[in-house]
This record gives structure tokens, sequence and C-alpha cells, in this order.
């Protein structure tokens, strides 16, 4: 160690008698030298990181690893790290809110905010939950080792009451709605606290999952017109577990070899080589139920293009899956907020695009009556 350090030492000294010797420009490499010098001394910091050695990224992670240390376990509890799933649990109540919206208007803002509110709060309350059920399968597997429970970050009485603040506060988003909307989003607390559980009894832990995460397709629309639509939000619901069956069959094939030793099921373990048919199914039926939403809505042309960016979407990500890398599968899992996105956009368009439709339908039927 003393060795690596005067060979640091000599080195930066060399540096600055070159820096005396060039000038300003000299200066800089003489910082750059001294910096290889106390590299070999093992004090240089990772690449990437600042000042106080914290990494400069603004990804979610970044923000995550620069919180206070006491505060970042319950973050990571929350998933907060991984946005990925609030986005995934998020745009159902998007597509909801912008279908529920008046002909050539755009979504309700205020609605639009308040679900992401309750989807950061309900997707950290769904992790906390899953990760005190699993606590003790995570420390079998590798990716879920180092997870804050299974850890021992975070003891599983503390990880209660944090559960309870985030239902509390989600509980105040919920109240904001109407009635209605507040007995339909209270009756899906059973699906939050059982769906982690059916990995340990079903090969459909995913079905399970889609009836969960897609409960604001039926939320949102209830929130905006006061109750829920049959026509539309039934096949709306449908096609929201249709994609969850397949991103999440997508994502369980990361874990299948651990899945397997503990004695957890996935519909990745049950579908095995056939998981591309069963996707290319799902898909089918994803895109026929969004089809439908958009005939009993009255949606237009810019809503069909959005799904047919979708079909190809999805047919690309299935082609090009390969089920046997984790890192494929992942990349292939988290582009799926792409694709709820599109739809979204697509449902905001041909909403916008109705008033169009309409006015001009309206001067036709008048003049119609003129001559």
């Amino acid at each position: 160690m003393l060795g690596a350090c005067g060979a640091g030492l000599v080195r930066g000294l060399r540096a600055e008698t070159q820096a005396w010797l060039w000038g300003t420009r000299g200066r800089s490499l003489a910082l750059v030298h001294a910096a290889r010098g106390l590299h070999a001394a093992n004090w240089q910091r990772s690449p990437g990181q600042g000042p106080r050695g914290r990494p400069l990224s603004l990804s979610a992670a970044a923000v995550v690893n620069s919180a206070p240390r006491p505060l970042q376990p319950y973050l990571r509890l929350m998933r907060l790290d991984k946005p990925i799933g609030t986005w995934l649990l998020y745009l159902p109540c998007t597509w909801s809110i912008g279908l529920a919206a008046d002909p050539g208007c755009l979504p309700d803002w205020y609605m639009l905010s308040l679900f992401g509110t309750g989807a950061v709060l309900m997707r950290g309350a769904g992790c906390t939950i899953n990760d005190m059920w699993d606590r003790d399968y995570d420390k079998k597997v590798t990716r879920t080792a180092s997870r804050p429970i299974a850890a021992g970050d975070i003891s599983t009485f503390r990880s209660f009451v944090f559960l309870g603040g985030q239902l509390t506060l989600a509980l105040g988003v919920l109240l904001c709605l109407n009635y209605y909307s507040i007995a339909l989003g209270a009756a899906s607390l059973l699906l939050v606290t059982t769906y982690p559980l059916m990995k340990r009894i079903t090969y459909w832990p995913q079905l399970a999952l889609g009836l969960t995460f897609n409960w604001g397709a039926l939320l949102g629309w209830s929130a905006v017109k006061g109750s829920c639509d049959p026509s539309v939000c039934l096949p709306l619901y449908f096609s929201g577990i249709m994609w969850t069956l397949i991103y999440d069959t997508i994502y369980a094939h990361q874990d299948k070899k651990d899945d397997a030793l503990i004695g957890l099921k996935s519909t990745a373990l049950l579908f095995r080589e056939d998981t591309k048919k069963w996707l290319s199914g799902f898909s089918v039926a994803m895109l026929g139920a969004l089809s439908l939403v958009g005939v009993n809505s009255g949606q237009t042309m810019p809503y069909y293009t959005a799904l047919a960016a979708v079909g190809a979407h999805l047919a690309h990500q299935i082609y090009t899956l390969d089920i046997h890398r984790p890192e494929d599968c992942w990349e292939k899992f988290t582009s799926n907020r792409t694709i709820g996105l599109i739809i979204f956009l697509g449902i905001v368009l041909g909403n916008l695009c109705k008033a169009k439709e309409t006015d001009k339908t309206r001067k036709n039927i008048e003049n119609r009556m003129e001559n």
C-alpha cells in the first residue's frame, strides 16, 4: 500500500513539474496524472460518480441512491428505483380516463394526476405486501436476494407499519373520488393482498396479477362518469389482463430456474418452449378487445392507427424474444411501457377527432334541413 501511495506521489510531482514547464495546459495534464497516481493507491472513485461519490445520473435508481440513507431501504421496498411497475399499473387508468372524456376534449388532468399518485402508492403497497409474503423465497433467488426485507435492511414489523402508512395515503386519494368509485376501489384490496400468494398454488399467478393491475381500467371511467359502462369498461379490463399475461410471462422467464428449484409456479414454467404461441394468442385477444372498446366508444381513425402500431410492436417483441436470456426478457418487459403510451395517445387523438366529425355531421344535417 505504501509503495503504491509513493508511486502515486511520484507521478503527481512529475506532473506538477510538467505543469510548471507547460503552463495552463500543463496544469490540466498534471491533474490528470495526479489522479492516475491516486488511482494506483486505490483512492479513485468509481466511474460516473460526483464529488461526493454519488451517481451523476438522473435515473430513478440514482435518485433513490441520492436520498438520505435511512430512507433508501423504504424507497427500494416501494420499487421507486424501478418505476416500470408503476407505469404498468398507471397506464390502464389513463386509458379509461381518456375514453371517459367528452368528445373533442382532452382527458381530465386532475384525474390523471390523482391516479398517478395513487399508482405510486398502491404499487408501493403491493410490493411491500409481496416482499413480506416472499421474504423467505426472495433470499433463495439471486435477483431478489438484495430486496430490503430479504436482506434484513427492514424488519417485518417496520415493513408492516410502512405498509399501513402507504395504504392510509392511498385511502386519502381514493376518498377524493365519488362514492361509486370509492366502493369499487375498496373492492380491489382483496386482490392486492392475495395475488402475491398465487405463485404458491397455481401456474397462473400472472392472471391474478392482471386482475389486480388493471382494476384502474374500471376505476378511471367511474371516477369521471360516476359509474361503469360495461360495454366499454369490461373489454378494456379484459384487454389489460391479456396485456399483463404477455409482459409478466416474459418477466417470469428471468426467474424460471430459481422458481423451479424452490417450488414456485408461473406461466413461464407452464408454457416453456410454447411461450411465443401463448403470447401470440394473448396479443390477438388484447387487440380484439381493444377494437371492441373502440367500436363501443365511437373511436376514430387515430385510435385504430395506434392499435395497428401496438400490433406491430407486439409482433416484433414476441418474434425477437429470447426466453433463455434474462437480459432480453427484462428489455422486452420494460418496452411494454411504450405499448401503453401508444394506446393512450391513440385514445386522446381519437377523442379529439370525434368533435371534428360531430361538427361536420351537424353541419350536413343543418344543410339538409335548410334544403
